[in-house]
């Protein structure tokens, strides 16, 4: 994820459910929200806000 254009969009994301800024796992291919202990998935490029498709994490 080197391209600026899709770094100035995920640094515009937030996390749906408390609005606090999200962190990206390249690894993993996910959006961590700290605050909600959550991890949202990113499909072909496209970052999946939705909560019932996250997963819960430590």
């Amino acid at each position: 994820m080197t391209d600026p254009a899709e770094r100035r969009m995920l640094e515009s994301l937030v996390c749906p459910v408390t609005h606090a800024i999200l962190t990206y796992d390249a690894e993993k291919q996910e959006l961590i929200s700290k605050a909600a202990h959550l991890a949202f998935p990113i499909r072909d490029g496209i970052p999946v806000m939705l909560i019932s498709e996250a997963r819960e994490v430590d």
